[in-house]
Formats: structure tokens, C-alpha cells, sequence
């Protein structure tokens, strides 16, 4: 038997729900027909798989496991929360009581001892969630330890720590299999490449925020990044990528669109303000064009709400101060309906083509 990751076990053992259900009323309306020695050679097989799954990876065989793993992932997550808090607390409570060298040596082993202690855990445990708890904890303590030392040897503040604190919460997201440190690791690289990017054109790198321009050669870092790198092992890693590549392309192209101020363009206003507008059109078009091709649901969600998000903001534009108000919400909401009908057109295409392809 092929090895699974758990998310990938819980897929399985979900689409043998379904199967089985989907067998059942096919057997009521009379469409087909299962020998009693058929039944019970699926019925077999599948029971050893689902236990098989159960004991390996502690999965969800029904819908009251998943609501009660959904209670569990909660509460681990909020553990982890209350934990690195008390953490925290607990170094600033008694920090000026130890001497420089003990501080030192508290600062370096905790996160290694909080690392191999996270790995340990994750090689004995089957769910996961604690897992996951010691994972966040390891990797605040680590963001903690790092400002604490800067401030012991007051070394002036870096950007270079964002990618410190990258890499430690990417070696915990793929040693652990935790999607939530993967995003924690990649807003540390937006931040990083964008400060990067800010100190290019002579700015303070604490300052990135300041040009939106600044995110977009991380925003091309991340999409890329799953293209070049399999990510078959990691269900779900690749989605995240591509979401925050997305977000980090769109959202500056958004506030470009609005406030050409910010720019680092030296155009005129209106110039600069339209070509971030036909932009940001153009880039949405394509991320639902390059979804449906690749059956990125991800990237065809994200492209549909920023091109809906860009016309209806350019609707504002043109008409807020033109029309009366009843005119101007009749004309958006025509415009859903619009959409509406051009989704449903292409929700066919893509289930006549898919209809050929299985032919």
C-alpha cells in the first residue's frame, strides 16, 4: 500500500464514504446490482482499509470525528496560543533576575530543546494536534529568543532576522506537516523580500509598507516556488503558496489602482492609476484562465473575488457621483446577475469537457 499522509489518508477514507453511500442508492433506485459475494468484497476491503487508516494516521470515519476533530484542532491551536503567551510572560517575569550568561544560555538551548522535543512528539504521535501545539510554541519561543538576544547585545534591528524566523518556521512546517507555520514562514518572506526590495530604492527597511510595489517580486517568488518544487508529500502546502502569491500581488495592485501616490512611478496620476487598474483586470482574468486549466479551485476563488473586487471599485469611479443611488445599486446588481450567468456558462464548459475527456 502506497504511504499516505494523514490529510491525504482522511481524503481517501472520505471518498470511501461517499462511494458506499452513493452505492446504496444506486442499489435503492434499481440502477445497479451487487452480488452478495461482491458486497461483501468490497464491504471487506474497505473495512480494512478505513482500519488500516484509523490505526496509522487516527483518521475521521465519520461526520461526529470530524466535528470533534474540528473541536481538537481548536482547542491545540488555541493551547499553543495560551502556552507561547506564558511563555513570554514567564521571560519577562524573572528575566532580570539571571545574569548575562545564564540569559545566553536559556536563549540558545530552549528553542533546540523545544525543537527536538516538537520532533519527538511528532514521530510518536498519529493525530497530529499535539504535533502542532509544541510546533507554535517552539516557533514563538524561537521568535522571542531572537529579539532577546538582539536586545542583550544591542545589536541594532535587522531585517535579516525575518528570514531567520522563515527558515525555523518552514523546518518546523515541513518536518511536522503544520500548514499554519508554512503560512507564519512565508509572511516572514513577503516581509523579507519586500524589505529587501524597499532598501533597493533607498528606503528604511522598516518602512516597505510604504510603496505596495515593494511585494511584488516576493508575490512572483511565491507562485513560482510550487511549480519548481514538488509538493506531492505536503497536501496542501502548494494552495498556500499560490494564496498568498495572489493576495500579495493583488491587494498592492488594488491600493495602486486607488492612491498612485505611493507609487514609485513618476507618471502622471490618472496614467499611473489606470494602468494599475488594466493590471489588475488582466491578472485576474488570468489566475481564473490558469485555475480552470490547472484545476487550481485556489486560484480561480482568488481571481474571481479581486475581479469583482476591481470592477465594482471601478464602478464607484465612474458612477457614485453621476448617478442616484438606487440607479447606481440597480446597475451592480444587474452586474452580479451578469456574472452569475457567465460562471454558470463556464461551470458548463468545464463539466462538458471533463464529460469528453473521461469518454
Amino acid at each position: 500500500m502506497t504511504t499516505l499522509s494523514k490529510n491525504q489518508a482522511q481524503q481517501r477514507a472520505d471518498q470511501v464514504q461517499a462511494f458506499q453511500l452513493e452505492l446504496r442508492r444506486l442499489e435503492d433506485e434499481e440502477v445497479l446490482s451487487l452480488s452478495t459475494e461482491q458486497h461483501q468484497s468490497v464491504q471487506s476491503y474497505h473495512d480494512q482499509l478505513l482500519s488500516t487508516y484509523s490505526q496509522s494516521h487516527d483518521i475521521d470515519r465519520d461526520h461526529r470525528g470530524k466535528q470533534l476533530s474540528l473541536a481538537m484542532r481548536i482547542a491545540s491551536f488555541l493551547g499553543a496560543l495560551a502556552l507561547a503567551a506564558s511563555v513570554f510572560f514567564l521571560f519577562y517575569q524573572f528575566w532580570g533576575n539571571f545574569s548575562t550568561s545564564v540569559q545566553l544560555v536559556i536563549l540558545i538551548l530552549s528553542p533546540v530543546l523545544l525543537l527536538l522535543v516538537t520532533l519527538k512528539i511528532a514521530e510518536r504521535e498519529q493525530t497530529g494536534y499535539f504535533t502542532k501545539l509544541a510546533a507554535l510554541v517552539s516557533f514563538a519561543c524561537f521568535v522571542l529568543n531572537i529579539s532577546m538576544l538582539g536586545q542583550i547585545f544591542n545589536i541594532t534591528p535587522s531585517d535579516k532576522a525575518l528570514i531567520v524566523w522563515g527558515a525555523f518556521a518552514f523546518l518546523l512546517a515541513y518536518s511536522c506537516d503544520v500548514r499554519l507555520l508554512l503560512a507564519a514562514g512565508i509572511l516572514c518572506v513577503i516581509a523579507f523580500l519586500s524589505a529587501r526590495t524597499g532598501t533597493w530604492h533607498g528606503g528604511y527597511w522598516v518602512n516597505f509598507g510604504e510603496r505596495p510595489e515593494n511585494f511584488f517580486p516576493a508575490a512572483i517568488a511565491l507562485f513560482v516556488f510550487p511549480l519548481l518544487v514538488s509538493h506531492q508529500r505536503f497536501w496542501g502546502f502548494a494552495p498556500i503558496y499560490r494564496v498568498f502569491a495572489l493576495l500579495t500581488a493583488f491587494i498592492p495592485i488594488l491600493i495602486l489602482s486607488n492612491w498612485a501616490a505611493v507609487s514609485y512611478l513618476e507618471f502622471d496620476r490618472d496614467i499611473i492609476e489606470g494602468g494599475y487598474q488594466l493590471l489588475g483586470f488582466v491578472l485576474a482574468a488570468f489566475a481564473i484562465w490558469l485555475g480552470i486549466r490547472r484545476h487550481w479551485n485556489d486560484v480561480v476563488n482568488t481571481g474571481n473575488v479581486f475581479f469583482v473586487i476591481y470592477l465594482y471599485t471601478k464602478m464607484f469611479d465612474w458612477w457614485w457621483e453621476i448617478m442616484p443611488k438606487y440607479l447606481f445599486f440597480l446597475v451592480m446588481g444587474l452586474t452580479a446577475i451578469l456574472f452569475l450567468f457567465i460562471f454558470k456558462r463556464l461551470r458548463r464548459k468545464g463539466e462538458t469537457s471533463a464529460s469528453e475527456v473521461s469518454a
